[in-house]
Order: structure tokens, then C-alpha cells, then sequence
């Protein structure tokens, strides 16, 4: 029974408002009209494409047969044009649901009866949770709340997110966006991500279609006058085997996501949305992508007129469509398209391909089924509930890490540290902390706020926003802190200095933070906690070295409820288990690495990037983090101290024999053939607080086997596991040669070292004998 229905069957007319408000609410059918195959349009309902019990790739020729040259040129691009002589809608492919859904793309608005949507944290603090299970569970919170905005009229069903390149030099403004700087935990965070954004609905449907963005060796954006759509990236095949390329793998491979974005950036001297070797041999022919890919916006434009990599626009359309591209992002392809296939340039056959892969996703996604589906009751109701609400919280809880503690001056104390000075340019922010391609938040709780429900406080900013330009509020914030029981300082960056299109020159605190820093640690009576919120690294060696800070928290962008976070974990309400994602290098490093040099392995006076390959000094190291609590590793059961690689023929064995390289080419190996290696890790808390712990297994391999390999060891496995004070938890990892003890050769090949492979688990050490089976 429709909801007008059951309104007219009411009498009274308190109920009858009362039935068509919860109606208007709760119903996506009276909301959204619908994009195409509308039961009720007898025109449509009869035509082939609307049929949902013929296969899908059926129904996608059908259509294509359908549309003229023209309508199908004006479907190539992001806001794509209605035929409404099929009753098909206009469509808009453009949202972003980076860490929640956000407004930044066209295709998603807040307003009315949807004001906002759950403001996870930013990208680089819920990586440095850990936690695999966390990920895709934010992923099905955010797809949730989009599907009922979808429902609502307010948005659509294809987001273009999540971000999964590599944080490579700790400069890069759009850092906070990604899962860090090691290629297994992005590539982990895309599989798992992806997974909660599209669902798990079988058949190939897709809860809404997430996309990997931006392929690739794409991570710098205006530094000493280069920029994005200039830049030449270098990479040699090493490099994109084991780092660039590895998350976007995972992504088609093991998120089976529904897109790939390629970059605005140019690779070895060709822009890569329009590399067929990139596009259509890599993501769609090896990788077998059930998708579409799609343009960084503008990326066609820009390869054309600024780039200059064609003579015509006419030539620069047909190169992007003939190198694989789907959709252009942008108005360029809806203009110059049809003038390349007047000349020559493109054949209609070629649209047809790149519209097949973007109808396919449009129906995977049910939009040509008219109101049927699993996900047409979502509504407004069913965004920023309690629970989603909570999953915000803990999320900031899970990715906040304690760097120092000195003396364990924290949690504090209820009855010791009544009054609490709360100080810093950061210290009562909200958008702040939410970061970059954020919407609009169900609600903020800002860290003077969280503190505030623990403590009396005394607040100062210090310093008028995070550039910090002048002195004159220092003398209030000492006076604050004189006068509490303990100051917490909340510093650091917001996307003033960090952001798409800015990176930054150094990596210290901006303006005069520094100094407030030290002045209010010298006037303090109480210990001193410094909170820092950024996306990259931040150079704090005279915090970390400084008796009177007592204590350190990254807290990266902690979403909405961030401040709540942060005053649980100082408080103890929580305790801090997150581990930092990327490497804190000092300032002196960026002095020697130009942000142009892409490559990761050290040489000369290079000194190489991430901690796979740079051995210099750090402020704080990768996956560093401390908690309230202790714990301890070791092994429950005796592993295996060799294991023997199946080859898989006669001239492989032959090879290995008369070799120098003392390694075996994965291809050449038997995989499947022979078991992996179980890793049984106890962990015991031997403190007194329970605790969550993040267990890295890393690989070393064997020196001097493989040329130019400069690895140093490189994570190959991490697990979180919950363990009660005083209580042990078991974490089982299955290490697999070739999945995990394989490295990558000069030419991008990626080889199996034979000899001794040195597994690090915490401060446990266990070799690994590793031999061909002839």
C-alpha cells in the first residue's frame, strides 16, 4: 500500500500529517524519481534494457543499440546527458566518499531532510589503526549513508574514492588522504575498503561503485614550481612493480573494485589516461578490471593544452578512449569526440566499448531496475545514527598514537588534574578535523570540548590559526598554564598548509608554534601533553627531547568525534593502540631529496624514501606507536626453518642451476604446490590495562642475491588482536614464499631469493631457509 493510502484510510487529520511526514521520511520511492525503467512507464518498461531477468551484458548491448552517435558521445563524460526518449535520466558520475560521504564532487549535496553525513577520520589516522576489519566496516557505514542520499534524490551511486597512492615523500599535501607510505598496508586498506563501500551482493551487484584513485606514481602537487599537470614522473619498472602499482592491483585483484582513476601526472613521458600500456594492457587486460576507468578531472584537457602531448584536441580524444579510457571528467571528450571519429581518428565501435564499461556499472548498481533492490528502503533515517556515531569515535580511538610518554605521565589523573589549560591554534577546531574531501559532519566535538566533560578548563589559542605569525597571545597561554593542574597543547597543521594543490616546503611546525610550545612547557605546573593533528610527519625533535613535554599524540585528522578522542585517550578512558603509517623523518631530510625523484631505493647521496629503503635517522619510525600497557611476543608453536620452491618445469630448474642471480622468477614457480608457513604469535599484556596491539611481521631478505634490490626489510603481514590485562591472545599468519618472500628485480620482474630470509615479528627473530625443490 502506498503511503498516500494508508494516509487517506486515517480519519484523523493529526495522524494523516503525522503518517505523511514519517512517509516523506522513511519512503526513497516519493524522493528520487527514477533514473530509468520506471514500472509505471509503459514506454520503457517494454524495452529489452529494462528486463531484469536477461543477463546484464545482454542488457547493455540492447541499450547501445539504442542511442544515436550523439547521445552516446554526451554519455562519455561525468554529467551525462538524459535521453529522454527512453526514459533515461541525467546522470552525474562525480561523488566522493573519502573518509564519509562527501559535497566536494557535484553529484552528492547536503540540505533538507539530509543536513550531514558521519565525518570519519581522515585516511592516514584510521590507517594507523591497523585494523582490516575497521576499514571495511567504515566502508559499509559510509555506503549506507550513501545509498539512503541516493535514495533521498541528494546523491549518487559512484564515488571515487578511496586514494590509494603511495605517501612517498612526507611533503605531499594529499598524504592525509592516503593509507601511508608501505605499498601492503595501502594495498590491505583498498581491498578492504572497497569491499565495505560496494558490498558483498551476490550476482556482480554492487552496493554503490567505489574507484581507486589516482594511477598512478601520481603524489605531488605544486612543489618549487612543479605541479600535477606538468610533472613528468620517472619510475622505472622496479619501482612500479613493488610500490606505485601494488594497492591499485589489490584493488582490481582483491577489492574487485568498479573503477581505476588514472592521473593527471605524465609517467616516463606519457600521460597516463592516455597509456594503453597503463590502461587497457595493465588494469583491464592483466589485472581483468570489471569496471570503468575515468579521468582525473580535466586530465584530457590538460594532457592536450597544457601538456601539449597531441596537435589537436580531436587526436587527444582518440588517443584516451583507444588507451582504455571509459569517462572523461570533463567537458572535453562531449566536445571533440565526434570530430575525431569524422576524421578517422576513432571508430563508433570504440564508444560503444567504453560505454558498455560504464552502462555495465550503472546496471550492476540497479539503476535500470527501476525501484527493486536491497537498498531502496535506506532513508534519512539510516545516516548518522547513534551507531554510526560511535563506529566515528572509535575509529579515532583505534587511530590516535601516543608517541612519548615520559613517566607515564598519562592517562591523567580525575582527582589530580582538575583544571586542565587547553592551548593551541588547534585546541577548539572543527573542520580541522575532518581534513580534506570531508562533508558536512552529524555533529563536532572539538578537543577543548572532549576535555571539558573531564576537567574545569582554561582555554588560550596562543596563536591566531596554525600559521602562527605572531607572539601576542603567549603571554595569556603561560598565564593558563600556571595557573592548571596539567596543559594540553594542541598544534599543528590544518589545509592551510597541507592540501591538494600545496605541499609543503619543510617539515616543521609552522610560524612561531614551536616557540609557544617551549615557553608554555617552561611556565607550566603540571605535566604537559602535546597534541599534534596533520596529515604527513612533523619534525617535533625538540618536543620529543624536551623534559617538560611530557607526553605526545599524533592524532592525525580524527573526524567529527575527534576531540572526544583525544580527551578519552589523555584521561584513560581509552587506551592509544595506533601505530604511525608513515616515517617522521627530521628536517635535513627533505634538504637532500627533491620532491621530483621518484625513486624509492637510495643510491649515492640519495639517501632513498620509506623505511624499506632509507637507513638514515627518524624522529619516530614506521609503525611506531606506544600504549598504557606492555606487551610481549613470542612463538607458540616452532615454525618451519625451511621451505623448498616447487619449480615448474624442467628449464627452470635448469636455470636456477646454471644461475648467478640465486633467485627464482615467481612465474616460473609452482605456487599452489607446496604449503605455507604458519606463524603462531603469542601475545601476552603483561600490563594493566587492556589493550589493542597491531603484530607486524616484516621480511628480510637475503643480501647481495639480486641486483639493485636495496630493500631493507618490508612488511609482508599485520594482524590487531584485543588482549585483557595480564591475559595471552594467538595471531596465526600463513607466510607464503611467493606471495611474501618475493622481491622485485631491476626489470620490474618480481624473483624469490634462495638462501636465508629473516623474519622480524616485534623484537622476535626467525630464519627462514628458502631453496629450490629440483
Amino acid at each position: 500500500m502506498s503511503c498516500n493510502n494508508k494516509a487517506l484510510l486515517i480519519g484523523n487529520k493529526v495522524v494523516v500529517i503525522l503518517v505523511f511526514l514519517l512517509c516523506l521520511v522513511h519512503s526513497s520511492e516519493s524522493l528520487r524519481p527514477l533514473f530509468a525503467c520506471d514500472p509505471a512507464n509503459g514506454l520503457t518498461r517494454t524495452l529489452r534494457f529494462c528486463r531484469v531477468n536477461i543477463p546484464i551484458h545482454v542488457r547493455v548491448q540492447d541499450l547501445i543499440g539504442r542511442l544515436t552517435l550523439q547521445e552516446k558521445i554526451r554519455n562519455l563524460v561525468n554529467n551525462a546527458a538524459a535521453v529522454p526518449r527512453l526514459g533515461i535520466g541525467g546522470y552525474e558520475w562525480w561523488s566522493e566518499a573519502l573518509h564519509g560521504v562527501s559535497d566536494v564532487g557535484p553529484g552528492s549535496k547536503f540540505g533538507g531532510a539530509f543536513p550531514g553525513a558521519t565525518s570519519f577520520p581522515q585516511v592516514i589516522t584510521t590507517a594507523a589503526s591497523f585494523n582490516q576489519s575497521l576499514w571495511e566496516e567504515i566502508g559499509r557505514v559510509v555506503s549506507d549513508e550513501a545509498r539512503a542520499m541516493y535514495n533521498g534524490g541528494v546523491a549518487g551511486l559512484t564515488y571515487w574514492s578511496p586514494n590509494v597512492n603511495i605517501l612517498r615523500d612526507p611533503r605531499w599535501g594529499r598524504g592525509q588522504e592516503t593509507p601511508g607510505e608501505d605499498p601492503i598496508v595501502a594495498a590491505k586498506y583498498a581491498a578492504s575498503y572497497v569491499r565495505g563501500l560496494q558490498g558483498t551482493a551476490a550476482g556482480n551487484r554492487l552496493k554503490v561503485a567505489a574507484c581507486c584513485k589516482h594511477y598512478t606514481a601520481y603524489d605531488l602537487d605544486n612543489w618549487n614550481g612543479v605541479d600535477r599537470f606538468h610533472f613528468n614522473a620517472k619510475v622505472t619498472q622496479q619501482d612500479l612493480e613493488d610500490t606505485y602499482n601494488v594497492p591499485f592491483k589489490s584493488c582490481v585483484y582483491e577489492g574487485k573494485v568498479a573503477s581505476v582513476m588514472c592521473s593527471y601526472n605524465q609517467v616516463n613521458g606519457k600521460p597516463t589516461c592516455a597509456d594503453e600500456n597503463l590502461l587497457k594492457n595493465t588494469i583491464r587486460g592483466q589485472w581483468r578490471l570489471n569496471g570503468y576507468i575515468v579521468s582525473d578531472c580535466d586530465s584530457v584537457d590538460v594532457f592536450f593544452n597544457q601538456q601539449h602531448y597531441t596537435s589537436t584536441p580531436e587526436e587527444a580524444a582518440a588517443a584516451s578512449i583507444k588507451a582504455g579510457l571509459d569517462l572523461d571528467c570533463g567537458p572535453f571528450l562531449a566536445i571533440f569526440t565526434e570530430g575525431a571519429v569524422k576524421k578517422g581518428l576513432l571508430t563508433e565501435n570504440d564508444i560503444n566499448l567504453a560505454l558498455a564499461n560504464t552502462l555495465t556499472v550503472q546496471m550492476r548498481l540497479g539503476m535500470f531496475d527501476g525501484n527493486l533492490g536491497p537498498y531502496a528502503n535506506l532513508g534519512p533515517r539510516d545516516v548518522c545514527t547513534p551507531a554510526h556515531k560511535h563506529l566515528a569515535l572509535e575509529a579515532a580511538h583505534q587511530g590516535i598514537v601516543l608517541l612519548k610518554n615520559s613517566g607515564r605521565s598519562l592517562p591523567l589523573s580525575l582527582r589530580r588534574h582538575r583544571t586542565v589549560a587547553v592551548i593551541g591554534p588547534n585546541s577548539d577546531v572543527t573542520e580541522t578535523m575532518i581534513g580534506n574531501y570531508a562533508g558536512k559532519a552529524c555533529a563536532y566535538t572539538t578537543p577543548l570540548q572532549g576535555i571539558s566533560r573531564y576537567a574545569r578548563t582554561l582555554h588560550q589559542a596562543g596563536c591566531a590559526g596554525v600559521a602562527c605569525k605572531g607572539n601576542q597571545g603567549f603571554g595569556a597561554a603561560e598565564a593558563a598554564a600556571r595557573e592548571a593542574d596539567a596543559t594540553v597543547l594542541v598544534m599543528g597543521l590544518d589545509q592551510s598548509i597541507e592540501a591538494e594543490t600545496r605541499d609543503r616546503t619543510g617539515l616543521l611546525l609552522p610560524g612561531y608554534q614551536q616557540d609557544l610550545v617551549t615557553r608554555v612547557a617552561q611556565a607550566s605546573r603540571g605535566p604537559v601533553i602535546l597534541v599534534l593533528m596533520s596529515g604527513g610527519p612533523i619534525d617535533v625533535t625538540f618536543a620529543k627531547n624536551d623534559p617538560r613535554v611530557a607526553a605526545i599524540i599524533w592524532a592525525g585528522y580524527p573526524g567529527q568525534a575527534g576531540g572526544a578522542a583525544i580527551a578519552n585517550i589523555i584521561f584513560g578512558a581509552a587506551n592509544p593502540g595506533g601505530k604511525l603509517p608513515m616515517t617522521w623523518y627530521p628536517q635535513d631530510y627533505v634538504a637532500k631529496v627533491p620532491m621530483t625523484v621518484m625513486a624509492m631505493r637510495a643510491s649515492g647521496n640519495y639517501p632513498g624514501r620509506t623505511y624499506r629503503f632509507y637507513k638514515g635517522p627518524v624522529v619516530f619510525p614506521f609503525g611506531f606507536g606506544l600504549s598504557y600497557t606492555t606487551f610481549t611476543h613470542s612463538l607458540a608453536k616452532s615454525p618451519l626453518a625451511q621451505l623448498s620452491v616447487s619449480l615448474s618445469n624442467l628449464n627452470s630448474a635448469n636455470a636456477i642451476l646454471n644461475s648467478t642471480s640465486h633467485s627464482i622468477k615467481v612465474s616460473h614457480t609452482n605456487c599452489n604446490s607446496f604449503p605455507k608457513m604458519p606463524l603462531h604469535v603469542e601475545v601476552s599484556n603483561t600490563g594493566v590495562f587492556d589493550g589493542t596491539h597491531t603484530v607486524f611481521v616484516f621480511a628480510e631478505p637475503p643480501k647481495n642475491r639480486i641486483k639493485g634490490l636495496g630493500v631493507n626489510k618490508q612488511l609482508i603481514a599485520f594482524e590487531k588482536v584485543h588482549v585483557m590485562a595480564g591475559a595471552k591472545q594467538t595471531v596465526r599468519v600463513d607466510v607464503d614464499a611467493c606471495k611474501h618472500l618475493g622481491v622485485v628485480d631491476e626489470y620490474g620482474k618480481r624473483r624469490i631469493p634462495m638462501g636465508e630470509h629473516l623474519l622480524h615479528i616485534g623484537d622476535l627473530k626467525h630464519t627462514i631457509l628458502v631453496q629450490p625443490q629440483l
